[in-house]
């Protein structure tokens, strides 16, 4: 099998070494693990894509690249320019944090794996939520380090993909805030969404009087319904969110129907 890997956190990232463990292990001793990953964080760029300027990516060592630009732009390099062949599968991540919730919105993570599904290829995004009682741990991502390679093996052997629809599915996992041994299995969800301000910006000038701008995050461990993956993670479980790329509000398609009439 081959592999190809990315995240947002950047190239260097513990996350990332993390996710190319689990990378060969499921790829087996006869697979490849190729990792084309951003050469500095891009945490928050979502689906983004460096349309507008070139990309400089650089050649680190065997079958590993970092490349100037985001997860969605090394997706595209890995498929376009850099591997010899296609590969079997994507993952993205271990995200530095959950991507649950309305976060799915601004990852990275998530657009790394979003592109993948958008070329034809199948595609995972795995982080790891942070707590209390992960957050002293030797290994932060010790319950992604730990039951990551089974979660990717079990989805690709009986999940289905879509294959032939206009927007491929792709998965969105996310681990819980604890140890490893405290790791329930898995939770399929829908998308949660906080009842919180969310993210916020806070100002501040700087000594030579310029001013900017912070972005300021907002509470995580905010429950948001039965059957949704912020809720799971923090009973415990590994959240498995089935996703596409389209964003049509299908519920709404019939009742708008009379507007056709009205104009």
């Amino acid at each position: 099998m081959r592999i190809l890997i990315t995240n947002d956190d950047g190239i260097n990232a513990p996350g990332l070494k993390t996710l190319e463990a689990i990378a060969h292990t499921v790829a087996g001793p006869e697979g490849e693990v190729w990792v084309v990953a951003p050469a500095f964080e891009q945490s928050g760029v979502a689906h983004c894509i460096s349309y507008s300027h070139p990309t400089m990516i650089t050649e680190i060592a065997p079958r590993r690249w970092a490349a100037e630009g985001s997860p969605a732009d090394c997706v595209l390099a890995g498929l376009h320019d850099i591997l010899p062949q296609r590969p079997d599968l994507v993952l993205s991540g271990v995200n530095r944090g959950n991507n649950a919730g309305e976060n799915v919105m601004y990852s990275g993570t998530i657009g790394g794996a979003m592109e993948a599904a958008l070329q034809g290829v199948k595609a995972i995004a795995l982080s790891q939520f942070f707590g209390p009682q992960n957050a002293t741990l030797e290994d932060m991502f010790e319950s992604a380090a730990v039951h990551g390679a089974e979660v990717v093996n079990t989805l690709l052997t009986q999940a289905p993909w879509g294959e032939g629809a206009d927007y491929t599915l792709f998965y969105n996992v996310n681990f819980p805030p604890l140890p490893a041994s405290e790791t329930k299995g898995l939770a399929i969800c829908r998308q949660g969404r906080r009842k919180t301000p969310g993210f916020g910006i806070e100002g501040q000038v700087s000594p030579t009087g310029r001013r900017f701008l912070w972005v300021r995050g907002s509470e995580q461990s905010v429950d948001t319904g039965p059957g949704t993956d912020v809720t799971a993670n923090l009973a415990g479980h590994i959240s498995v969110t089935p996703m596409r790329a389209d964003l049509t509000a299908h519920d709404m398609l019939k009742g708008l129907s009379a507007l056709e009439k009205a104009v």
